[in-house]
């Protein structure tokens, strides 16, 4: 039964009826020629400063650290967009893990991500910048972050074809890092070599022996018939003209 306010659609004037289908049909069109909606990449921000973050952190900044790191890792994959890690600021992306490291100076994983995730993107002047920032933060805590200018020495050798910055960072190891492993601390060596700078390693490598620092025999052995090809080679190679 029907109640006595409601009407049949029989009872509704024409014109209002195609006033109606039109006005439908006009939505339905309009909707159509809508472009349809796109994901936009949001711009990685600056991070707060690590005393801001501290005071944040209720007493707990290494947990903080934690739960940032895993925002800015998982940046590049936004709400229906993937961001190319060459599209990221990189001075924004070395501030983030720079103020991870504040927050929790013993972590080893900003480092990391610093030469295996963002300096592995094929863009030389991005790769100087993490290794840049690598070489800054080592000297902050040597001991513990070689290895990762370690690889920034490899990376300038190999792939930015800088023999040169290769040789400041396997330097700044030698120096700084006094329990840096022996292939680590003796980089400089092989480096100085690749340069043509055979009589500055042979010295080295002479004084690396002399020292009693090496105690493994196959790696004395390896660096002592590495030192006679030095010499020979220093022995073949006309004199310097001064």
């Amino acid at each position: 039964m029907k109640s006595g306010g409601e009407r049949t659609i029989g009872t509704v004037p024409l014109p209002v009826l195609a006033l109606l289908v039109i006005a439908f049909c006009l939505q339905v069109a309009w909707q159509a020629l809508q472009p349809r909606p796109t994901a936009r990449a949001e711009a990685l921000g600056a991070p707060a400063t690590a005393a801001a973050l501290r005071a944040l952190s209720l007493g707990e900044p290494i947990a903080l650290a934690q739960l940032l790191t895993l925002y800015l890792q998982a940046f590049d994959n936004q709400p229906g967009v993937s961001i190319p890690f060459r599209d990221l600021d990189y001075t924004r992306v070395a501030a983030w893990l720079g103020t991870l490291l504040e927050l929790d100076p013993a972590a080893q994983y900003p480092l990391l991500m610093a030469t295996q995730l963002y300096g592995q993107v094929p863009d030389e002047a991005r790769q100087r910048l993490m290794c840049s920032f690598v070489h800054d933060q080592f000297w902050r805590d040597p001991d513990r972050r070689w290895r990762w200018l370690a690889h920034c020495a490899i990376m300038a050798k190999h792939r930015l074809r800088d023999a040169r910055l290769a040789l400041d960072y396997a330097e700044a190891i030698t120096r700084g890092a006094r329990r840096a492993s022996n292939w680590a601390q003796q980089m400089r060596i092989f480096i100085l070599e690749d340069l043509g700078e055979i009589d500055a390693a042979r010295v080295l490598l002479g004084g690396l022996l002399a020292s009693g620092e090496v105690t493994e025999e196959k790696e004395f052995h390896f660096l002592t018939e590495r030192l006679k090809a030095l010499e020979t080679a220093g022995k073949s190679s006309p004199p310097t003209r001064k």
